[in-house]
Formats: structure tokens, C-alpha cells, sequence
């Protein structure tokens, strides 16, 4: 048999509705195929025969190459959500959206009971700012009803040029008619780490999507923190909300960076080479510093396998809201006439043997997104010590007062509308003030 290349095509959900498919890994292994059963010959009788009388009876002529493509097509789409028939446009539009620049909406998407469901949007993109929510559920592209098309065609209706607009009919949880969002499509570029200091000691890295060089972007970005704050961390937050997944090797790479022993993650599978084990190196760049991980529903894939082998190794706090639950990995398969093959050919496993496929990472704190509100005031301000005349001084002088103002202007603006952010950076304060005890 002709040998193959595979791409180990890891850990994202669906499509981003940009180039094409989410990104792969750069694994490469040969094909080792198990043993092939003999061919179920009476099927195969049937299938000539049906598509024999689709090419005469049918009401209009359908060219062979495109029944084929559609009996192809079928035969994946009855296996699993994530395996499919890439022909050689998709394979080719899949290969472009690899670079983490592409043109479109910014939002990852997959197919469920006939609709297109969001899985996330992505930072900073046209689909965020117009409103689009994980969990949303498509139904109606401008006027074209979502019901009986593949992802591939939805998918390809809701690309365009930069500047173009669409208008998705969205059914959303807790809202009691269908919401009409308008969202214009931009070139998107996904920077897939950023960060900042929340205030003094306290680092913030959000990831908003697995690419290849996510891993040395987290260490480039948590090196310039630990530069800025002047001395060692006291805690980070690394927010995985919303961060539909991508290459598995980035994933890794990500754990391995706190994690110091043991496992990572490993996969198992029918063939040989779907079989693989990931150990963490021996070099936490945190230095110990506490972590608490953020995650929520639209957390999955390589998310989820940050989040389980830092929980796994009671390296981090996982708070938030329950993951996605995506725990298979996908293969990239390319054909002889240039198509491709995404097949599904193995789970993954958290380093203490738990697959999350179907179930999700269960936080060790669950932690609702509430929306912060301010306690009305009364419009006059309340009479304080310093308001009375010949109120007694502190003793502390002048520098006091600036050094208070100046921790006050240092905290950052988000703690006051993300709840989930700032109770994660309340309890990284509260394990730093249990470690001072002990």
C-alpha cells in the first residue's frame, strides 16, 4: 500500500469561519492501518444499485463525481460532528487558515441537530463586538435558512470580503424570540496571547486560541510581566475563557511552561501512531507562583487539556463554569486527487486517565459570570474623619496620600465588570495570605 502522510489535525472544534478549518498540528507519522476486513460486498451491491437509479430516475441529470462526493460526504458525517470530506477547495482553504491571519467573522463554529452552533467568538474580531455569544444556535443566514445545508456550505455563505456584511437569525438561551446580529466581515489576525498586570504582583495571560507559537508567546509575554513588576509574582491568572482550541503541540507547550513531572497529556487510539504521550520538562517559568485557571463552556479541546493536566497535578485552581467537553483528536488524511480526509482517530486523556470527551473539566470552584453593580450612593457625599475641621493627623505625612492614590490608579479597570476575573484574583491574594501563615 501507498504510503500516506498524516497531519495530527488536534484539538479544535469546528471551523473558524475565516480560511477555513482551525489549526493542526505539525506531527507527521506513517500510515500504520490495522488489518482490513473483507469487503461487505452485498452492501456494496446495494450502493450500486441506489446509485444507479439516481442516475436514471432522478429528476435532473447529477454529474458522477458530484453523487460520489456527496456518498463520501455522508459516510463521514454519520461517524462523529468532527470527521468530514475535505475536497480540494476546503482542503485548500483549511491549509490557509493555518497562519492565524484570514478573512471573515472571527467566530468558531460546529454543526448541531441540522443548525450551526457557536462554539466561541474570537477576541477582537467582528463577531465579538457585534455580540455574538457561545452557545448561540444559527438558524437563518441573511434570508437562507440554515436547516438541511453541511457546515462546509454554511461556512462558506458566511465568508466574504472584508467590508461585506451578513445577517445571522441567532436562537439563544434566555431570550424569547430569535435575535437578528448583523456582523461585518474583516480580515482576521489572531493574536493568540496577551497580557498585563492586574496591579502590582499580579500577571493576567489570556489565550484566545492554540496556535504554533503560542507556547514561546506565553514565555515571551510572562517574561516581560515578571520585567515590568520589578520582582517576583505573587500569582497569575490565565484566562481560557471562550478558547475553542487548536494545534496540540501548543497546548502542551502551555502546561509544560508550569508544569514540572509527570504527564501532560497522552492520546490512544486504533492505529499505532494515534498513540502518544507528552511529559512536561523539568522548568516552571512561574517560579511556583499561584495559578487559577478560567474557563467556561466555550473552553475546549487544547483548553481543556491545559486546564486538566494543571488540575491534575494540583498545579492550578480551575474556576469558572464548566468546559465544552471535546476530548477526541482529528487526523488530517490528504487523498491521491487532492482532497483530504479529517477522521476522528483518537481521545485524549488527562494525566490521571480521566477523557473529558462528552463530559467537560468540572472547575474546583464554580464561578458564575455575574455583572458587578455598584451600590447607589446617596448624591451627598458621606461626612469621613479628614472632612471635620482640626480632624488629628496620621503621622504619615503627604506620601501616604499619594502612595494610596497611586495604588488606586494602578488597579486595573476590567476587576470592575469581569466577576469571574476579579474573584480569581481575590483567591490568588487569599492562598498568598495562607502561604504567609504557614
Amino acid at each position: 500500500m501507498k504510503e500516506r502522510k498524516r497531519f495530527a489535525f488536534v484539538l479544535s472544534l469546528g471551523m473558524v469561519l475565516g480560511a477555513g478549518m482551525t489549526l493542526y498540528s505539525s506531527v507527521f507519522a506513517k500510515n500504520d492501518e490495522p488489518a482490513v476486513s473483507a469487503l461487505p460486498l452485498e452492501d456494496l451491491r446495494a450502493f450500486s444499485e441506489v446509485f444507479g437509479k439516481v442516475k436514471s430516475d432522478y429528476v435532473e441529470t447529477v454529474e458522477d463525481d458530484k453523487l460520489l462526493e456527496n456518498a463520501i460526504k455522508g459516510m463521514l458525517s454519520g461517524l462523529d460532528p468532527h470527521s468530514s470530506y475535505l475536497n480540494k477547495e476546503e482542503f485548500k482553504e483549511m491549509r490557509i487558515g493555518t497562519d492565524g491571519k484570514f478573512g471573515g467573522l472571527g467566530i468558531e463554529v460546529t454543526m448541531e441537530n441540522g443548525f450551526v452552533k457557536v462554539v466561541s467568538p474570537i477576541d477582537d474580531t467582528p463577531a465579538q463586538r457585534a455580540g455574538i455569544k457561545s452557545g448561540d444556535v444559527i438558524v437563518r443566514l441573511d434570508d437562507t435558512p440554515v436547516k438541511g445545508m453541511t457546515l462546509n456550505d454554511a461556512v462558506k455563505i458566511m465568508r466574504g470580503e472584508p467590508d461585506t456584511s451578513i445577517m445571522l437569525t441567532i436562537v439563544r438561551d434566555g431570550e424569547p424570540a430569535p435575535l437578528k446580529i448583523e456582523v461585518v466581515r474583516d480580515i482576521i489576525r489572531i493574536q493568540s496571547v496577551r497580557g498585563r498586570l492586574l496591579e502590582p504582583g499580579y500577571a493576567y495571560l489570556r489565550i484566545t486560541q492554540f496556535q504554533s507559537a503560542t507556547g514561546t508567546s506565553l514565555r515571551k509575554k510572562l517574561s516581560d510581566l515578571k520585567k515590568e513588576n520589578g520582582e517576583a509574582l505573587k500569582g497569575i491568572v490565565l484566562d481560557l475563557r471562550n478558547n475553542p482550541g487548536g494545534v496540540l503541540n501548543a497546548s502542551v507547550s502551555v502546561a509544560d511552561a508550569f508544569v514540572t513531572k509527570g504527564k501532560i497529556v497522552y492520546t490512544e487510539g486504533r492505529v499505532k501512531d494515534s498513540r502518544l504521550t507528552f511529559n512536561a520538562s523539568p522548568n516552571d517559568i512561574a517560579n511556583d507562583a499561584p495559578i487559577v485557571v478560567l474557563v467556561n463552556g466555550g473552553s475546549a479541546s487544547a483548553s481543556e487539556i491545559v486546564a486538566g493536566a494543571l488540575q491534575d497535578h494540583k498545579r492550578g485552581i480551575i474556576m469558572g463554569t464548566k468546559t465544552f467537553g471535546k476530548g477526541s483528536v482529528q487526523t488530517i488524511l490528504p487523498m491521491n486527487n487532492g482532497a483530504a480526509l479529517k477522521i476522528t482517530t483518537a481521545r485524549y486523556y488527562t494525566p490521571s486517565g480521566r477523557s473529558i470527551q462528552a463530559e467537560g473539566i468540572e472547575p474546583d470552584l464554580i464561578v458564575e459570570q455575574l455583572e458587578l453593580a455598584k451600590k447607589d450612593e446617596p448624591e451627598v457625599d458621606r461626612l469621613r474623619e479628614e472632612d471635620l475641621r482640626k480632624h488629628l493627623g496620621n503621622g504619615n505625612g503627604d506620601a501616604a496620600a499619594d502612595d494610596n492614590k497611586e495604588a488606586e490608579d494602578g488597579k486595573d479597570t476590567a476587576l470592575a465588570d469581569d466577576y469571574q476575573l476579579n474573584e480569581a484574583l481575590n483567591l490568588l491574594k487569599g492562598v498568598n495570605i495562607v502561604r504567609l501563615k504557614k
